[in-house]
């Protein structure tokens, strides 16, 4: 291989551990590979920056507009209302839930999907008597499988799309070329969820048994009206910087002081909720002017108009990350209280404040009503619900939002349009209508995704022009025997094996060109092989890390690494199965 050659597999080589070991973005480990790959002339300006002009990075983007205006108007939430019903047993709620689950994400983006669903399924399980373990994983699960049956049902097929229109410009996907294959997968990994789902899934607590009784992690106390820190400031009395305790609100003549301020006065007869250790306790009682509150109810449990109690699940992204509550400022930041945190299932206990936070924990907070719109949208949380039910959105243009999508899938279906100028027409009329507004269509690009599959393409093209892909080809051909059949099952092995500890995106754009590449070598097809990229990617069902509603459903299901094993092993046998025995049959080499 030539120097360039060897530098393009250096840079690969150490991008996927990178990926793998450390809290580093995608997309900054990806940029920076670009970064490095141009400085050292591997690749020039234009294969830098071709991923930023590639039309499924695009189409991805304006998907993201036309989902948000359905999630705004609440045009899912109407589904849910209307579908999930009272089932009598957990195979038939499995089943309520899970196919039309499938049937949305086959259409829209699934992360949106999951993070309407979730909500309703706690809700709807606490009806049915079920724990909410038994459904949340499946639904992960059903909103992936359903990504496999439509061009657009994930990113990642349209970004192979986008890799396919450079590549082979004679070769065209169209909207429903991957329902041949899609639609059996989908069934059969619906079938094993509905049918052995429950023998395989766990059934501990959950988050919402957890954090159950408000009693169990705070502590209150009241001002003395004859003591003396009436009149003084929070921080004047001192209980601004406890060592194990932090004041979250007050409750003062019926009504609540939440996210306290340090220059908050304190007033005769005041309710002090603090959340801490118990042993902190003790350290309350021996503050002159606090004495133990008198009212049996906690505060908690009480509705206050000014103070919400909300459920945040902690996202791969959250700058908080490996930080205590402490160091970081999280109340001064989110202007929200953290009052307990629960994670694999299990409340942590002690201080709260030197708990470093990790991704999916899910955080019990209090925070004024604003916080859950203001940070709904936050890469810093992959799900906010309020405990007992958020508010409903208003419906009135939910069916606009709905034609607007369906309209975009018949003109790309029907080749009247192209997929990128159907998606770019939809957006612009959901937000001139209003059923999405300009902030929030602002707010539904997941810049992270974005990034990634726009360097994505720089890696990859290094690896082309460097003629580093031809040699993995061609070590990949002599390991498989030059059996098109053995290259098409090792592709799905390689890829699958690659999404559950890199990005699904990442792991497409940098195997393809060393796939094609082998598919050339042998005088075949390279149909089948962009089909199984595509699948392949999509199967992430081993690990909480590999696919973002997986990590979605971590958190509140309480779930274990291990559950995702032992429920995704078989799936991801049972799929694999599907597509290297069908993609052929379709797609001849």
């Amino acid at each position: 291989m030539s120097l360039d050659a060897w530098i393009a597999t250096g840079v690969v080589m150490t991008i996927f551990p990178l990926m793998a070991l450390t809290r580093l973005g995608a997309d900054m480990i990806l940029l920076g590979a670009v970064i490095l790959l141009l400085t050292l002339g591997v690749i020039d300006t234009n294969q830098a920056l071709a991923g930023f002009s590639n039309s499924g990075l695009f189409t991805v983007a304006f998907m993201y507009v036309l989902v948000a205006s359905i999630r705004e108007t609440g045009g899912i939430d109407l589904i849910i209302r209307y579908v999930l019903g009272r089932p009598t047993r957990e195979r038939s709620a499995l089943a309520r839930l899970l196919l039309p689950v499938a049937g949305l994400s086959a259409f829209l983006n699934n992360t949106p999907v999951v993070a309407t669903y979730i909500p309703a399924v706690m809700s709807w399980s606490r009806r049915l008597q079920l724990s909410p373990q038994r459904l949340l994983m499946p639904l992960s699960f059903a909103s992936i499988l359903g990504g496999t049956v439509t061009l657009i049902g994930s990113s990642t097929n349209l970004v192979v799309y986008g890799l396919v229109t450079q590549r082979y410009p004679e070769l065209n996907l169209h909207l429903f070329d991957l329902a041949w294959v899609g639609i059996p997968v989908a069934l059969v990994g619906l079938g094993y969820l509905i049918l052995l789902g429950p023998k395989l899934l766990p059934a501990r607590e959950s988050v919402s048994g957890v954090f159950a009784n408000p009693r169990e992690f705070t502590i209150e106390m009241e001002v003395d009206p004859e003591g003396a820190l009436v009149d003084k400031t929070v921080e004047e009395a001192g209980l601004r910087h406890l060592q194990e305790l932090f004041l979250v609100e007050i409750e003062r003549a019926g009504n609540v002081v939440s996210v306290v301020g340090p220059g908050e006065r304190l007033k005769a007869g005041d309710r002090l909720v603090f959340v801490g250790t118990s042993d902190a306790a003790v350290e309350l009682q021996q503050i002159r002017g606090l004495i133990p509150s008198r009212d049996a109810g906690s505060s908690l449990e009480k509705e206050f108009k000014e103070r919400r109690l909300v459920e945040a699940v902690v996202s791969d992204q959250c700058q908080f990350i490996g930080q205590t509550l402490r160091d970081g400022r999280f109340r001064t930041l989110y202007g929200a209280a953290v009052l307990a945190i629960c994670r694999g299932g299990e409340r942590v206990r002690g201080n709260l404040g030197q708990v470093r936070l990790q991704p999916s924990d899910v955080l019990l907070l209090e925070a004024r009503p604003p916080f859950i719109e203001r940070h709904r949208q936050s890469k810093d949380f992959l799900l906010i619900s309020e405990l007992n039910g958020s508010a409903r959105p208003v419906h009135e243009k939910a069916p606009l939002a709905w034609a607007l999508l369906l309209g975009a899938i018949f003109l790309a279906a029907t080749g009247v349009l192209s997929m990128l100028n159907a998606a770019m027409l939809g957006a612009a009329i959901a937000v001139m209508s209003g059923c999405c507004s300009v902030g929030a269509a602002k707010r539904s690009q997941d810049t992270q995704v974005l990034l990634t599959i726009a360097a994505s393409f720089g890696v990859g093209a290094a690896l082309q022009s460097s003629g580093a892909a031809q040699a993995m080809a061609g070590g990949l051909l002599d390991l498989v025997g030059g059996n098109p059949w053995l290259l098409l099952l090792g592709t799905y092995l390689v890829v699958a094996l690659l999404t559950e500890v890199v990005t699904n995106n990442a792991a497409a754009v940098i195997i393809f060109p060393i796939v094609m590449a082998g598919a050339e070598s042998l005088g075949v097809s390279p149909m089948p092989y962009i089909l199984t990229v595509m699948y392949a990617a999509s199967a992430s069902f081993l690990t909480p890390l590999g696919y973002q509603t997986n990590l979605m459903v971590h958190g509140p299901g309480g779930y274990r690494i291990g559950d995702f094993a032992r429920v995704g092993g078989g799936l991801n046998v049972l799929t694999g199965a599907v597509v290297v025995t069908l993609v052929p049959l379709f797609w001849p080499f």
